[in-house]
């Protein structure tokens, strides 16, 4: 096995650990910021981090962010509420409140409130796409900013998965056994309880899902959004039996995972509801340029890329 040289890094950057959210005045939400040196204003990621919605903590993938820091982006990666605890929507609710914090101290964060986009991993990826859709939802933004803050709602500029859990519902170990039997028993027991602890149901799995609330046709924004997907990723496995779309057909939402992996081992996809006009792939640098809120969701797609 080969390790990635990744280039080297373009500026300094600082480190700082802060509150950002108190629970009852006893739980502290930190968010560890990474930001690069210089006066900016600088593109910003608050950062979602994955563990089954029940793992995991702001430190997991530092550096991860720290690379991002160190070539001009401000990473805000945030602690939230677990579903170890605290069930759905808690977590959402932080990061919602995350997003608008972040735009009430963008000039402290050396960024400006146009360029704050989210990024997550695996359920860090489907919680940051689910805060993206719904960013005026009233159970999501049910946490207020401090009296005397400037109004500021948690719409974003950009959004990045990696490998997200971006239909809980399908991921759900009874569901993910109905449809493979390559699926690994401990581990499906794992996650089922982990599932059962955030979710608490079926129907919130089905209800908190940005692909089926696409095919419900709810009306969600939809910001720019790239996902990375591994070939072949049996834990993120998306030929859902329970999505309307995939009845017949592969779905519109799905990442083309049957790919042979021997072509490319990585497939980038962006993630539209638009027509596809063509199938460019556009860096995620270009989501701080040409982003925007695309309106009422119509018929879902991705734009399928396979790396060569």
């Amino acid at each position: 096995m080969t390790t990635a040289v990744l280039e080297a890094k373009t500026t300094e950057f600082d480190v700082e650990d802060v509150e950002y959210l108190r629970h009852g005045g006893q739980a502290v939400a930190g968010a560890l910021c990474s930001s690069p040196r210089g006066q900016g204003p600088f593109p910003a990621l608050v950062e979602c981090h994955g563990g089954a919605w029940c793992m995991s903590d702001r430190t997991t993938e530092k550096l991860r962010h720290q690379y991002m820091a160190s070539h001009g982006i401000v990473s805000i990666a945030l602690d939230f509420r677990s579903g170890n605890e605290d069930p759905y929507p808690a977590s959402v609710q932080d990061i919602n409140y995350a997003v608008r914090w972040a735009k009430r101290n963008a000039r402290e964060l050396k960024t400006q409130p146009d360029l704050i986009g989210l990024s997550g991993q695996s359920s860090g990826g489907h919680l940051a796409m689910l805060v993206a859709m719904r960013p005026h939802d009233p159970r999501y933004a049910a946490i207020a900013l401090s009296a005397g803050s400037p109004a500021h709602d948690a719409s974003v500029r950009c959004v990045i998965m990696s490998w997200p859990v971006i239909n809980p519902l399908s991921r759900y170990p009874p569901c993910q056994a109905r449809r493979t039997a390559d699926a690994c028993a401990g581990m499906a027991e794992v996650d089922h309880r982990r599932h059962d602890s955030y979710w608490r149901s079926e129907a919130n799995m089905a209800e908190g899902s940005p692909t089926l609330a696409l095919e419900r046709g709810e009306k969600v924004q939809t910001p720019p959004a790239i996902w990375y997907q591994a070939h072949g990723d049996i834990m993120h496995d998306y030929k859902d039996t329970e999505s309307a779309s995939t009845a017949t057909s592969p779905s519109a939402f799905a990442p083309p995972i049957a790919r042979p992996a021997a072509r490319s081992r990585w497939n980038m996809s962006t993630w539209s509801v638009r027509p596809a006009r063509h199938r460019t792939f556009r860096s995620a640098a270009t989501f701080w340029t040409d982003g925007g809120v695309r309106g009422e969701a119509r018929e879902g797609l991705i734009e399928r890329i396979a790396g060569e």
